[in-house]
């Protein structure tokens, strides 16, 4: 995949471009779909299938502080794009210079002349330029009059309305609720938190007798307090283990923290990315009379994860 981050390094139009646009926070199954859609069309014209999305989330630039916590960052949004087979995936640095742009120019001037679109993949609800006041109805016109394709993904109405909903605002409330094998199901992939091991206050090993890796997160939304089973991706390698989530309340720190033991496993990676993907949840988060309390507990739960992880 191509990833191309301003429309004006678009250097010729694409040959039969075929796009779909929006934020796509996530990559659920439901934009997974979409992307096929795309993919399938671009195929039956010989041409080129394109993902734009923008940088950052319109909501960060629209409204400021009041959004949501992201479910992917920008990098791993790319890593899944790039994954779903797409040819181009175009990124818009989004300003309140872009949101001012009319419907009528971002159709002509960008998807018509620069990108050279000849079909474009979107649901019914799909609003876009100044106002949000382009729609599926002028988009409809602007097809007659410059003779390229809507397809209307009908599909994603039924999935953004029924039991079961599968949308990024769904998936962002099971992740909170720490429903994480619920939105497995969303995502098609289980949900994954990035971040830095950092030093911490070298108790897991010396006190309690099992070492952990304090993570400084690189992601804004993480499951909800509480101990999970959990696979680590470190280096090439993926490993199983337990996390546990929240304030450390045994201690009385009342400092967040997300930590991570990984399970037969004795090497420094202090410094190191990793990543962890959260399988299942096994308790709350308890604070316990004294450390061998917490210490017997935390036994428990590497029992119960191995089974969940075998």
């Amino acid at each position: 995949m191509e990833l191309i981050e301003h429309i004006d390094k678009i250097e010729r139009p694409f040959e039969n471009a075929v796009i779909t646009i929006g934020n796509f926070d996530g990559v659920h199954i439901g934009h997974q779909a979409l992307f096929h859609e795309v993919i399938e069309k671009a195929d039956t014209l010989g041409g080129t299938s394109i993902v734009m999305t923008f940088e950052p989330h319109p909501a960060r630039v629209l409204k400021q502080n009041d959004h949501p916590p992201l479910i992917t960052m920008y990098e791993q949004k790319v890593e899944l794009i790039s994954s779903s087979g797409i040819d181009i995936l175009i990124c818009v640095p989004f300003t309140r210079e872009f949101a001012a742009i009319s419907a009528k120019e971002f159709v002509e001037d960008i998807l018509l002349i620069r990108i050279g679109m000849k079909a474009i993949v979107l649901g019914k609800d799909y609003r876009f330029g100044r106002n949000r006041e382009g729609n599926l109805d002028l988009l409809q016109t602007y097809a007659e009059n410059f003779g390229f394709e809507v397809i209307v993904a009908d599909w994603i109405q039924t999935l953004h309305t029924r039991p079961g909903i599968i949308s990024s605002t769904h998936t962002r409330e099971l992740v909170m609720a720490g429903k994480v094998a619920e939105a497995q199901k969303l995502l098609g992939r289980y949900y994954q938190i990035r971040g830095i091991v950092a030093t911490g206050r070298n108790r897991g090993g010396r006190l309690l007798g099992f070492p952990t890796a304090n993570i400084v997160l690189h992601d804004e939304l993480c499951p909800k307090t509480g101990t999970y089973a959990v696979t680590v991706e470190c280096g090439n390698k993926q490993y199983k283990g337990v996390a546990n989530i929240g304030y450390r309340p045994t201690f009385d720190d009342h400092e967040f923290a997300v930590e991570v033991h990984i399970l037969d496993f004795n090497e420094d990676i202090y410094g190191q990315k990793i990543c962890i993907n959260f399988i299942q949840r096994i308790r709350d988060e308890i604070k316990f009379s004294n450390i061998s309390e917490l210490s017997d507990q935390i036994k428990k739960d590497i029992v119960k994860a191995r089974e969940i992880l075998s």
